[in-house]
C-alpha cells in the first residue's frame, strides 16, 4: 500500500472542476444566507444539507459528464435538444442572476475589508471586481484553475470557526436528523434561499464548461492516462464532484451552526450582510472568530466572482457561436472576454449603487433558486431519452437528477403557494 502522503497527493491531483465548483458555491451571498438561517432559525434548518448534498452532487455530476464527453458546454448541448427561444430565455435568466450575484459578492467583500482596515467599502468592491477580471483575462486556464483550486482551502476557516465556540452538538444532531418543519412564509422563504444559494444555475454551466476544457486540453494528463474508458472517466469525475459537493455542504452546515450558537443564542436574529455576520461575532465570540469569518468571506469571493462571470461568458458564447475559452489569450477571444468584462463590471457597478446590499445578498439566493428549476429541467431533458451513446449516464444518476429537479420545483412552488394564500 502506498504511503498516506502519496495517496493524498494523488487524490488532490485528481480533483479539479468538481472541487472548485463546490467551493465557489459558498460565496459571500451564500455565507450571508446561511448566517441569516442560523441567526433567525437556530439549528432547525441544518437538515436541509442532507437533501442538498445528493441533489447537488447528482446535478453537478451530470453537468460534468456532459462537458467531458461532448467537449462542449451546457448551453451548446441544450441548444441541440430544445428550441432556441427556450435556450435564449434560460441564458438570459442565468446572466441576470449571475450579475446580481456578482454585485452582492463584491459588496460583501468590500464591506468586510472596510471592517478590517477602514476606508471606503465601495472602492474596495470595485477594486476586487477589477482584480478578478484581470486575473481571468491574463492568466491561462491551466494556471488559473490551479489558483481557484488553491483558494478552496479558505473555506475551512468556517470549520475552525465552529470549533472556536461552544456548540451544543446534541441539539445540532437532533435538529439535523429529527427536523421540525413549518409552513410559515419566512421559514419557506429561507428554505428557498438556502436551496437557491446551494444549487445555483451558474454552477451547472461552469462545471460543464470546465470539464469540456479539461477534456479538450488534457491538463489532467498526470492521472488521465488511466482514463481510457467511459467507466474510468466516470469514476474520476464522480470522485471530484462528490468531494467538491461534500465540502460545499459541510461548510454551509458549519456556518449555520456557528451563527446559531453565537448570534441566534444571544438574540441577534437579523443578519443583513455577510460582513454584519462577521462583525456581530466580535463581541460574542471574540476577535479570532471574527477574523476567521471575515477572511473566509474575502477568500470565497475571490473564488466565486470569476466563476460567476466565466459561467455567464461560456453560456452566452456557446449560445451565439462566439469563440471562447479561458485557455485562449484575449486577442483570440475578444467577444468571450468582453462578456466576462461586462458581467464583472456590471456587477461591480451594481454594487456601488444605492441599491440595498441586504436585498441583493438575500434575493440573489432566492433568484438563483427560482432560476434553477427551468435550467435543471432543461438539462435533464437534454440527457433523457435518446442521447449521445458516448455519454452513457447510468439510470440511477438520471433518476436522482430528476428527483433533485422535482425537489427544487416543490420547494419553490410551496413558497409561492404560501405567499399567495390568504
Amino acid at each position: 500500500m502506498p504511503p498516506i502522503k502519496t495517496i493524498v497527493r494523488r487524490v488532490w491531483g485528481a480533483l479539479g472542476p468538481g472541487l472548485t465548483t463546490g467551493a465557489a458555491d459558498d460565496d459571500p451571498s451564500g455565507i450571508a444566507t446561511y448566517s441569516q438561517a442560523g441567526a433567525q432559525f437556530g439549528y432547525s434548518l441544518t437538515w436541509i444539507m442532507l437533501l442538498t448534498l445528493p441533489s447537488m452532487a447528482a446535478i453537478q455530476l451530470i453537468s460534468g459528464l456532459i462537458g467531458w464527453h461532448t467537449k462542449r458546454g451546457l448551453a451548446a448541448n441544450i441548444a441541440g435538444k430544445l428550441p432556441r427561444p427556450v435556450l435564449l430565455f434560460l441564458v438570459a435568466l442565468l446572466v441576470v442572476a449571475n450579475t446580481v450575484n456578482i454585485a452582492a459578492d463584491l459588496a460583501a467583500m468590500g464591506d468586510v475589508l472596510r471592517l478590517v482596515i477602514g476606508g471606503w467599502a465601495l472602492l474596495y468592491a470595485a477594486a476586487f471586481g477589477l482584480v478578478c477580471l484581470v486575473g481571468e483575462i491574463l492568466v491561462p486556464y491551466h494556471n488559473y484553475a490551479g489558483y481557484l483550486k488553491f483558494l478552496t482551502w479558505t473555506l475551512f476557516v468556517y470549520v475552525a470557526t465552529a470549533f472556536s465556540v461552544d456548540v451544543p452538538w446534541g441539539k445540532v444532531l437532533h435538529s439535523t436528523f429529527l427536523p421540525s418543519l413549518s409552513l410559515d412564509r419566512d421559514f419557506l422563504l429561507m428554505v428557498v434561499a438556502i436551496f437557491g444559494t446551494t444549487i445555483s444555475p451558474y454552477l451547472f454551466f461552469w462545471q460543464a464548461s470546465q470539464e469540456a476544457e479539461e477534456s479538450r486540453l488534457s491538463h489532467r494528463a498526470k492521472y488521465r492516462a488511466g482514463v481510457s474508458s467511459r467507466e474510468d472517466a466516470f469514476k474520476h469525475i464522480a470522485l471530484d464532484t462528490w468531494i467538491g459537493m461534500f465540502v460545499c455542504n459541510c461548510i454551509a452546515f458549519f456556518i449555520i451552526v456557528t451563527t446559531a450558537t453565537t448570534l441566534g443564542a444571544h438574540g441577534v436574529t437579523r443578519i443583513e450582510t455577510a460582513a454584519q455576520a462577521a462583525n456581530a461575532l466580535r463581541p460574542i465570540a471574540g476577535e479570532l472568530t471574527f477574523a476567521l469569518f471575515a477572511a473566509g468571506i474575502i477568500g470565497t469571493g475571490l473564488l466565486a466572482v470569476p466563476i460567476l462571470a466565466g459561467s455567464a461568458a461560456y453560456a452566452v458564447a456557446e449560445t451565439f457561436g462566439i469563440r471562447g475559452s479561458l485557455e485562449l489569450p484575449a486577442s483570440r477571444a475578444l467577444g468571450f472576454y468582453a462578456i466576462i468584462g461586462a458581467a464583472t463590471l456590471g456587477g461591480a457597478a451594481l454594487a456601488t449603487t444605492s441599491i440595498d446590499p441586504i436585498a441583493m445578498l438575500f434575493w440573489a439566493a432566492v433568484l438563483n433558486g427560482v432560476v434553477s428549476v427551468p435550467i435543471m429541467a432543461a438539462m435533464m431533458l437534454t440527457v433523457s431519452g435518446k442521447t449521445d451513446p458516448a455519454l452513457g449516464l447510468p439510470l440511477w444518476l438520471k433518476v436522482l437528477g430528476w428527483l433533485a429537479t422535482l425537489l427544487m420545483a416543490t420547494v419553490v412552488g410551496a413558497y409561492v403557494v404560501v405567499s399567495l394564500w390568504p
